[in-house]
């Protein structure tokens, strides 16, 4: 069973999700956030991974088609999807951002045959430009992309309009909404200033 509020709180105690609402964070776009996100510390935290893994499976229980491949996204999604395919026992490919530059200069490594079901994994949905560029050279190798999972999304506008356009559906396990309302029943952050980080994506998702 899914549970996005508890997922959402476990990622902020191991700090794999960050909240200041100064605004204080500043990403490489140059954007000023109230929120940092790095779920690749959940690596290091075993009964959260596995947790990670479980409600994966049980997005793939709801979508009722039940995938021949889990493919990860190079680098975060990587790890993930190494672990689903050992949960849900099958194979597992992983995607890079561009081809290898020597060898046979695969992009995809690991196994994918044409009409293989496949499950795309990343660990953070902003835009969703790398989950999709993912999903689109796994179908440019023949596959049938059922849709991309990924563990928390900031619930920008931009990446539901990129997901459409793109014909690909996508689910996470939890998202900026749940955590900023857990945060509130935890006393982390006032009801004014869940509603100030609220604002920020919603101008954010404008702007994209």
């Amino acid at each position: 069973m899914r549970n996005s509020k508890q997922l959402a709180n476990a990622l902020y105690e191991i700090n794999a999700i960050q909240i200041r609402p100064d605004r204080s964070f500043v990403w490489t776009s140059g954007i000023h956030s109230p929120i940092y996100c790095d779920n690749r510390l959940t690596m290091s935290f075993p009964t959260i991974r596995r947790q990670i893994a479980e409600q994966f499976a049980a997005l793939i229980q709801d979508k009722g088609e039940k995938p021949d491949v889990i493919a990860g996204c190079a680098t975060a999604g990587i790890p993930h999807a190494a672990w689903l395919a050992e949960y849900l026992n099958v194979p597992m490919v992983y995607v890079r951002s561009k081809p290898k530059g020597h060898g046979k200069e695969n992009q995809i490594e690991g196994k994918i045959e044409p009409g293989d079901k496949v499950i795309v994994i990343e660990d953070l949905i902003s835009t969703g430009g790398s989950a999709i560029d993912s999903s689109l050279v796994l179908k440019k190798a023949g596959a049938d992309v059922l849709g991309v999972f990924a563990i928390f999304s900031y619930g920008l506008e931009k990446a539901a309009e990129n997901f459409r356009k793109a014909n690909l559906s996508y689910a996470t396990i939890t998202n900026f909404d749940v955590l900023s309302e857990a945060l509130v029943e935890n006393k982390e952050i006032t009801e004014e200033q869940k509603q100030d980080l609220i604002a920020w994506r919603d101008q954010l998702g404008n702007d994209g």
